[in-house]
């Protein structure tokens, strides 16, 4: 069955809009309550995720996130209230703010990363490499499309 929308139709089966959101939102509840245990949400987890051995800027971990930097600030500010990382003052920059994990930031991070290991093999059961690299090559062309600044730029040319 097709459902028409002015004219186009689109198979129940390749409605992606749909289909990506109703994964997103299965796959962000399931890893949510897979971290409970660490008292951690799976954003807090992608954030642990993105640091290194020098820490990171607030406005590094927004570009990482693909966030706005106002929203890395408060994420910023409720990883340090849980005592994940620690801030401060960037070397030669009195205005930045440099984020380090505490050791129960690590902790965490290491545990969520073989958790989220996991995960990634359970999504992948069943699909060959090949696959695989097809769906990650789709989900990157769609995340690419989505962005504001290339919708923008593409009306323009129309």
């Amino acid at each position: 069955m097709y459902r028409a929308y002015k004219g186009a139709m689109t198979a129940p089966n390749r409605r992606m809009l749909w289909l990506l959101a109703r994964a997103q939102r299965r796959v962000a509840a399931a890893s949510d309550v897979n971290l409970a245990d660490l008292e951690l949400t799976s954003t807090q987890a992608g954030a642990l995720f993105c640091f290194k051995d020098e820490g990171l800027l607030i406005g590094e971990l927004a570009a990482a996130l693909d966030l706005a930097q106002s929203a890395a600030s408060g994420l910023a500010t409720r990883l340090e209230a849980a005592s994940l990382v620690t801030r401060g003052e960037e070397k030669g920059d009195g205005r930045a703010a440099r984020l380090r994990l505490t050791p129960a930031g690590k902790r965490k991070r290491d545990e969520a990363a073989r958790r989220a290991i996991s995960a990634n093999a359970d999504l992948l059961r069943g699909f060959t490499d090949r696959e695989a690299d097809i769906v990650v090559r789709w989900l990157n062309q769609a995340a690419d499309i989505a962005t504001p600044a290339k919708r923008s730029r593409q009306k323009e040319k129309t």
